[in-house]
């Protein structure tokens, strides 16, 4: 390791010099083959990134999270409030599957999956290169006088860097809202919607912030994921590693030179050539072991499998492994803890698809008014009031609903009409009474069974309280 025996590493961030003030990162641009399967997995993503809020499936949206309205689609399963309890289910999923993986194959997640990875390095990383040059060209630009070369590098830079910046923001609002209605803000104008618009550039000045300067400080500083490494990660995980084992050898790394036995001496395969250094886009030295800013992007594997290949020594000083695996030579083990997660995983699932087929498209409600007791009709009628709303979850309009009571004489009376209708993915809400004989009711405070029906056909049934006087029976 760097100056063996010590661990200053450890006391301080990549990203942050002696002075304490911001180091910036000007990572070389990689190559090689994990660059190109991250590529591939990349611009995949975008794609779903980018064009899910548009998609749908049934009439509704692929992805939605809108949460002023508390109405979520995850992969065009519709979540209304009334099913806030499949989408935490979902949320777990989603979490206990990212523990499952980093507990499995480290902090992978970020460097192929996450969006503000994908983003930073295939886009925005991107166009720097293209912009600016790669590494020493960026080092130059920066250190030289702001001429005229590096006013108009800079300038058209910040100014793509905007550009994407927008069009980022109007898909990460077409998830909030929707992107029918974003869509509609659009064709209607600006400022027909100036409140949308001012939280648009809102968006847009977030994303413009990390991505020209914030950038892989929100891995490093804001993201809580790269601290839950040190709970999540053992000797078993696989990770991005450097194998100490063979690189160092037994009198540590060395400069390599034309014709030297360095196994005679003594000397490891690592010939200190900082390239896996150079290449990493948080800063760190893979060589110091697994540390919270790594990301495993794989771009210290490329650089350092391209420098062994170039002083004819075996590839993969760095590689995934698990330190097992380095030290002992020891195979991947599916272990107790990761057969655990496996099955709270699995259980979870099996539950959320269970309710996702018991979940009904349509969910009513009929509640007592509050402060209303009963009232006598005539002699022998006792009336109760209720508010009922109903929620159609599906993209078409249901009409003709009507609701009965269930295994109990009695009516049913709506203040407005006799009949409701439940607009596509919308409720229907009011007022009833329900009228029952004082002769059939069992005790003063009794559950009665309601059922929403659809012309002749049952839609939805649901409960609730019907008051009375004491029983006399």
């Amino acid at each position: 390791m760097t100056d063996q025996g010590k661990e200053v590493f450890r006391d301080s961030i990549g990203t942050v010099n002696e002075e304490g003030k911001r180091s910036w990162i000007y990572p070389k641009k990689p190559s090689g083959k994990f660059y190109d399967y991250r590529k591939y997995v990349s611009y995949f993503l975008l794609v779903i990134l980018v064009l899910a809020p548009f998609v749908k499936i049934n009439g509704n949206q692929f992805l939605m999270f809108n949460v002023l309205e508390r109405r979520f689609n995850i992969f065009g399963f519709p979540f209304w409030p009334q099913d806030f309890h499949l989408f935490v289910i979902s949320m777990i999923i989603g979490v206990v599957f990212v523990i499952l993986f980093t507990v499995v194959f480290g902090r992978i997640f970020c460097g192929w999956i996450c969006p503000q990875t994908i983003f930073m390095e295939m886009v925005f990383r991107r166009i720097e290169y293209w912009i600016e040059g790669d590494r020493g060209a960026q080092i130059r630009l920066d250190k030289q006088a702001w001429n005229a070369e590096k006013i108009r590098k800079r300038t058209f830079k910040w100014f793509i860097f905007f550009v994407f910046s927008f069009l980022i923001a109007n898909v990460f609002l077409a998830y909030l809202i929707g992107s029918d209605k974003l869509i509609t803000y659009i064709t209607d104008g600006p400022m027909a919607h100036t409140n949308t618009l001012i939280a648009l550039l809102i968006f847009t000045a977030v994303f413009y912030f990390v991505f020209a300067w914030f950038r892989e400080q929100v891995c490093i500083i804001a993201c809580p994921y790269g601290r839950l490494q040190g709970v999540l990660l053992d000797n078993k995980s696989i990770v991005v590693a450097y194998d100490h084992v063979r690189g160092e050898g037994e009198n540590g790394r060395k400069k390599i030179r034309k014709g030297e036995d360095r196994n005679a001496l003594g000397h490891g395969d690592c010939i200190d050539c900082f390239q896996c250094v150079h290449v990493c886009p948080t800063g760190i030295d893979i060589r110091n072991g697994t540390q919270l800013e790594c990301v495993n992007c794989t771009a210290c594997i490329d650089a350092c499998d391209h420098i062994m290949e170039s002083v004819n020594l075996p590839k993969g000083l760095i590689r995934y492994a698990s330190e097992d695996n380095i030290e002992k030579k020891a195979p991947f083990k599916f272990t107790a803890r990761m057969k655990g997660y496996t099955a709270v995983l699995g259980i979870l699932t099996a539950v959320l698809i269970g309710m996702l087929f018991l979940r009904n498209d349509v969910e009513a409600t009929v509640l007592r008014l509050p402060g209303q007791l009963y009232e006598m009709k005539g002699e022998y009628m006792i009336s109760n009031v209720y508010t009922y709303k109903i929620v159609n979850k599906t993209i078409e309009e249901i009409d003709d609903v009507e609701i009965k009571l269930i295994g109990l004489k009695g009516e049913v009376q709506l203040v407005s009409g006799s009949r409701i209708t439940i607009p596509e993915q919308g409720l229907a809400e009011g007022t009833l009474f329900v009228e029952i004989d004082r002769a059939l009711l069992d005790d003063d405070r009794m559950k009665i069974r309601l059922g929403v029906y659809s012309g002749d056909e049952l839609i939805e049934t649901t409960t609730t309280s019907f008051l009375g006087p004491h029983s006399y029976r």
